[in-house]
């Protein structure tokens, strides 16, 4: 490796991927920073030491900006040219420290060895940089892929630049440029590789094993704690739901949508004039059960041996989507409706119920079906069959829009099921559909009851002017708020 001056400063970017922005529920407007010492530089090889007392040792495998040039106040366009060269690195940090500095990061990113880099330097300016490529390799499987065109929120050249807006980047200088979802915890034993490539040029993969530290950490001072809101956040899950107004009005408005049919949403639907929100051919393993929940989604392409081999196995795009669903979210499977091979069997099932997901929905085929059957999640399917998914597909994103059963779902829209079928809902109108939905179901049970006496349809389906009295003197009756 072209050895790299002690650089004066060090600067990390919070959350520059599209991916982890959908992972951790935020869409930033403009990147934020922190700082790590040079002293936490490493190189390929060396080992980095988790902590004593510490459980969540979490790597974030990333593209490494090595500034060339002195960059003070320059334009985006200019900003590329002051880069000299771009390398892998990994941003190691423990959640159990990072209470003591939230923001800063200094005690759960600045230890000693938490920042390798290597192991070599590809000439910047040879590079396209909306070419640059990251993957990350936990144990010999693929965690993180991601490339700067396609899942960067912020171009590298918008990050120089704007750093150079209050702070001089000098020559040496190192910016860790953010990571992409995949981030997670590993222990000692495992080893983690991160690679960074454009075309044809590689810088190697970064080794690095993950040790027991030697020494001890004793008080006075901050010492590690980990509770359950740090292990979400190591292992990549979204934030547990607190107890903000945002929450709980998103919260109610799920249990509203729960408690009307998903034949009233898409009659609500379509009055809006919004046609394409019902998804085609599904049927449920629990049809009494109603969901309701925000969309995580997954997206298998067709098979290729090829691409299989590399994606296909460990921590794959599947998995890593099983492990970080969350409550009242509800698990979305593209397979192109391609019914040959199961998306999803009852461990992954099961895992997704542990972790209080609503609902699982695939445009798939389901596996062990009886067993699926006697969960309590309910999973909406086009069919049944044996085959495992490596039979017709790849699992490959998440986090991504996805066309699920002929609709187009993103991250966060609001998927509602029951016996007939699923309905996704765009969530800026969920509040009012809701409450327009249960307003109609008053209007027919009331019309139901006036049919089951004898009445003809003619003006009372739909309620008319002349039955609107009458509706109105049912609703202030026990059984009409009933």
């Amino acid at each position: 490796m072209t050895p790299i001056p002690k650089p004066g400063k060090i600067v990390a970017v919070h959350l520059s991927y599209r991916s982890r922005a959908a992972e951790r529920g935020a869409n930033p407007p403009w990147p934020s920073y922190f700082l790590k010492p040079s002293s936490s530089l490493a190189k390929s090889g060396d080992p980095v030491a988790r902590p004593p007392g510490c459980e969540l040792l979490a790597f974030e495998g990333e593209v490494a900006l090595v500034m060339g040039q002195i960059a003070t106040r320059v334009l985006s366009e200019d900003a590329w040219r002051h880069v000299a060269y771009v390398t892998a690195a990994n941003d190691f940090g423990v959640y159990d420290l990072r209470y003591a500095d939230k923001g800063s990061n200094l005690r759960s990113k600045g230890i000693d060895g938490f920042t390798p880099l290597g192991p070599s330097l590809l000439d910047a300016q040879a590079l396209d940089p909306a070419a640059i490529r990251l993957r990350t390799w936990v144990n010999g499987n693929l965690a993180q892929d991601a490339v700067a065109a396609e899942d960067l929120l912020f171009s590298f050249s918008h990050i120089v630049a704007d750093l150079s807006r209050l702070v001089t980047l000098e020559p040496g200088d190192v910016i860790l440029t953010g990571t992409p979802a995949g981030s997670t915890v590993v222990a000692p034993g495992d080893i983690v590789e991160v690679e960074v490539t454009a075309g044809a040029q590689s810088t190697g993969r970064l080794h690095t094993l993950i040790v027991e530290a030697d020494y001890r950490l004793d008080p006075p001072g901050a010492m590690p704690r980990s509770d359950d809101e740090q292990r979400a956040a190591a292992y990549g899950m979204r934030p547990v739901a607190d107890d903000s107004a945002a929450s709980q009005a998103r919260d109610l408005v799920l249990s509203a949508l729960r408690q009307v049919s998903t034949a009233t949403l898409a009659s609500q639907l379509r009055k809006r004039g919004i046609n394409g929100c019902t998804l085609d051919g599904l049927r449920s393993t629990r049809p009494g059960s109603r969901m309701a929940g925000l969309a995580r989604t997954i997206r298998f392409l067709p098979l290729r041996e090829d691409l299989f081999d590399t994606y296909g196995g460990g921590m794959n795009a599947q998995k890593r989507a099983i492990e970080h669903v969350g409550p009242a979210e509800v698990l979305v499977i593209e397979a192109r409706g391609d019914t040959s091979a199961g998306t999803i069997g009852d461990i992954l099932a099961l895992r997704a119920q542990v972790r209080g997901a609503a609902g699982i929905v695939t445009d798939g085929a389901i596996r062990d079906s009886a067993a699926l059957a006697e969960l309590v999640i309910p999973t909406y399917h086009a069919a049944v069959h044996p085959a495992v998914l490596g039979r017709r597909h790849v699992p490959w994103d998440t986090d991504v829009t996805v066309t699920c059963a002929g609709a187009t779902i993103q991250p966060g829209d609001i998927l509602v099921g029951d016996a007939d079928g699923v309905v996704v809902i765009p969530p800026a109108i969920a509040a009012d559909l809701a409450t327009d939905a249960a307003e109609q179901e008053r209007q027919e049970r009331f019309i139901a009851s006036r049919v089951a006496a004898g009445e003809v349809i003619d003006g009372l389906y739909p309620l008319t002017d002349r039955w609107r009295p009458d509706y109105e003197r049912w609703v202030q009756t026990k059984e009409g708020q009933g």
